[in-house]
């Protein structure tokens, strides 16, 4: 009986662990395509070497209380890339407005990227 109840205890901390392991690291929160000026695109990393990327998305930001105008706003959206191809097309379009289709996942993985935003393609280059 008690080892019955031991076989059950490791069998579900087990199936929750790989449920867990599963959505914070596999499980696609998130897709859709983002636009901007892309900055740079850099093959980096100690143990993982990575492909990641910075977009500078430009916009207007509506008056604030107590400001007399609207203001400019940029958000830089960081990203990492799997697909060397991708990669490597977007290393040449450095300064150029890009629209990048991505996924989002809850946590990043070190072999997959430092961010857990990750470009899967390349939708325009302008």
């Amino acid at each position: 009986m008690k080892r019955k109840i031991i076989l059950w205890t490791v069998l579900a901390i087990t199936v929750l662990l790989a449920a867990f392991i599963y959505i914070k690291f596999y499980f696609v929160f998130g897709e859709g395509v983002k636009a901007g000026d892309l900055n740079f695109v850099v093959y980096k990393g100690y143990v993982f070497k990575t492909y990641e990327g910075r977009m500078i998305q430009a916009g207007f930001r509506g008056a604030q209380k107590g400001a007399a105008s609207n203001t400019i706003q940029s958000y830089e959206f960081d990203f990492s890339i799997t697909d060397e191809n991708i990669a490597d097309s977007l290393m040449h379009c450095g300064g150029k407005t890009v629209e990048l289709h991505y996924r989002e996942y809850l946590g990043a993985l070190p072999w997959r990227g430092k961010q857990k935003y990750i470009v899967d393609g390349i939708v325009s280059v302008r």
